[in-house]
């Protein structure tokens, strides 16, 4: 029943009068009541994450948990857009990101919130500066058992700026709801989900040799059918065509990267078919 510190992560507060209006303007998901938690992201008006994250609402505002790397950019962003709203935006200088999977319980006193994507990734947390925390995991093997789920990581295995949020599956994660207002690169999203035109989507493989670095280029009859992302010992996820995925699954091919074969593998929680693994779960 492990517990891990996420050293990647980093939190930011939004609070003051507006903070619950001008964050429902900007990102894919509503705003969460106070104890409550969405994932969510910040896109470019082209519909491309900048930065996605962990919204968790509280009786001041809101916290954000996201990558450390994604901070200076997102709170650049949110002061563009803050105007005149009532908005104050800030780091969290000093506080830790954890998570407890497989049973295991947070750390009494600890702000902590179900992980909003999948219950099986377990409850995230939220170290105050100078909170003491005995972790019995490292982050390989969150990353281990993040992996085994087939849940895409930004930075890890899709490009933020580059990346639609159906290409990083968030619409198969709850990070997109589709009903609610306006918010900045919404038309593209909409449009995506309407015309079913997601072909590009990151999917898990089965790995038949040395799993490939990332970045590899993965390869069936000599065409890129899409880049390696995260992998562990026997499984991988991946950015594919689903496209060309299916031409070469029914054409026989051997689907390859860097000489390891590739099998794909069905998502349990997508709505989406894998070409090749029968169909969506």
């Amino acid at each position: 029943m492990p517990i891990a510190l996420l050293e990647q992560r980093a939190l930011a507060r939004i609070g003051g009068a507006d903070a619950a209006h001008f964050l429902d303007n900007l990102l894919t998901a509503r705003t969460p009541a106070p104890g409550a938690a969405r994932y969510a992201a910040l896109l470019t008006p082209q519909g491309k994450i900048i930065a996605d994250m962990f919204v968790l609402g509280d009786e001041d505002g809101f916290r954000l948990d996201l990558p450390a790397d994604r901070l200076a950019e997102l709170l650049k962003r949110l002061t563009l857009y803050r105007l005149r709203a009532k908005v104050e935006i800030a780091a969290l200088e000093g506080w830790r990101v954890g998570v407890a999977w497989g049973g295991s319980e947070p750390p009494v006193g600890a702000p902590a919130f179900a992980d909003p994507r999948l219950p099986a990734l377990g409850t995230r947390f939220l170290l105050a500066p100078g909170a003491a925390v005995a972790p019995d995991a490292d982050e390989a093997s969150w990353q281990a058992h993040r992996v085994a789920l087939g849940v895409p990581e930004g930075g890890r295995d899709f490009a933020y700026a580059d990346a639609f949020p159906h290409e990083a599956d968030m619409d198969q994660l709850g990070g997109i709801d589709f009903d609610k207002g306006c918010y900045v690169g919404q038309e593209i999203v909409s449009r995506m989900q309407h015309r079913g035109t997601a072909r590009t989507r990151i999917v898990p493989f089965a790995v038949c040799g040395t799993p490939p670095a990332p970045g590899t280029p993965i390869l069936a009859g000599g065409k890129t059918l899409g880049t390696v992302g995260s992998g562990v010992e026997g499984r991988l996820l991946a950015t594919v065509r689903l496209d060309r995925l299916a031409e070469a699954r029914e054409s026989g091919l051997a689907v390859e990267a860097d000489g390891a074969t590739l099998v794909p593998e069905r998502l349990d929680w997508a709505s989406f078919v894998i070409p090749g693994t029968g169909s969506a779960a």
